[in-house]
């Protein structure tokens, strides 16, 4: 229950997360704001995780640790994919319900992938690996025939996965599991723990959108985040936050999605009917200290809708705050954030 410690557990989310952009990253011109001059910014950009990754960091660290950080990165996908064959997830979803051992690191993320499944009702379940293959929204997607997804549907229930020690077990011998929604958060955490083992104290992640800021900017002041338009074509900005040592986590109906017979049809599954879950909110920002909490809490809010979600919000520590884009274009704000939204001006 590692990730929901500070969760009050109520009965009743792949790819980028096309949430964040970074409004100031001129980091060549902030020894000019500062008395000391900061040192210079030295980032790597690696293809990772279905898009792209970047570690900058902005210390006098050795450069050998953005190698290392994204060679770390790599190793979690390896570990964590359901499509590279050989990883744990894949030796999971092919054993045929037989058990299998799994690294330690592979455990806690389907550990922490179930407590949210409970917490959230079965909303979130890391079981619709089969129902994700099905549309295929990372290759040719397209609406499923109604008996293929009868099929899917019923290999999905995170209650069929038991997880002791390092060993995994499916009761369904047909079920697969799919950790897309949880993942990315799950890997920020994890290289920003590294990185500030290594001594490193001022960095930024970004792993296609997922955020995680490492401390302050060099002149002490707080990263300057964007946070994109839904839908918007040009890049547009529904406004900008400032954070410090926070995760930023957008999903949105908006990353990935086809049109057939003229429906939009998005990658947020519902687990319940199978079909991309229908609410009221179109976008969901989570500001918070842990990545894979908002990772998970991000889809969720976009699979129970803005009303259901706010009991889940509150009274949780980690949780720094949260944005709400409707699809009525209301824009919400949950909790005590540093936000300037672009539609006041």
């Amino acid at each position: 229950m590692q990730y929901l410690r500070f969760f009050i557990f109520y009965a009743a989310k792949r790819r980028r997360n096309v949430l964040c952009l970074l409004l100031v990253l001129l980091v060549l011109s902030l020894s000019g704001c500062t008395h000391n001059a900061a040192p210079a910014p030295f980032s790597e950009t690696r293809l990772l995780l279905d898009t792209v990754c970047t570690v900058t960091v902005y210390d006098e660290a050795d450069k050998e640790w953005l190698k290392a950080v994204l060679d770390l990165c790599a190793r979690y996908e390896a570990l964590f994919s359901r499509t590279i064959e050989g990883s744990d997830i894949w030796r999971i979803n092919n054993a045929k319900g037989a058990p299998v051992v799994v690294e330690e690191k592979t455990a806690e993320l389907l550990q922490a992938g179930l407590d949210f499944s409970a917490f959230s009702g079965g909303f979130f379940d890391i079981t619709v690996g089969r129902l994700c293959a099905l549309w295929d929204f990372g290759g040719n997607p397209s609406v499923p025939a109604a008996e293929n997804l009868a099929e899917a549907l019923a290999t999905v229930d995170y209650r069929q996965v038991s997880i002791s020690g390092t060993t995994v077990q499916l009761a369904n011998d047909k079920t697969w599991l799919d950790v897309g929604g949880i993942a990315k958060g799950y890997i920020a955490d994890q290289l920003a723990h590294f990185l500030k083992e290594n001594g490193v104290k001022r960095a930024l992640i970004d792993l296609g959108g997922n955020i995680v800021t490492v401390g302050r900017k060099p002149d002490g002041r707080p990263w300057h985040i964007g946070v994109e338009q839904p839908f918007s074509e040009h890049s547009e900005l529904i406004g900008s936050l400032n954070v410090a040592e926070a995760s930023v986590v957008t999903s949105g109906i908006y990353e990935r999605q086809f049109i057939e017979n003229n429906i939009l049809y998005h990658h947020i599954l519902d687990p319940v009917n199978g079909m991309p879950a229908e609410s009221d909110v179109i976008s969901a920002t989570i500001i918070s200290k842990s990545s894979a909490i908002g990772d998970a809490l991000s889809t969720i809010v976009i699979l129970v809708g803005s009303e259901n979600a706010i009991p889940l919000l509150e009274n949780n520590s980690d949780l720094q705050g949260a944005i709400f884009m409707l699809k009525s274009g209301e824009l919400l704000q949950y909790g005590k954030v540093d936000f300037s939204s672009a539609l006041d001006y």
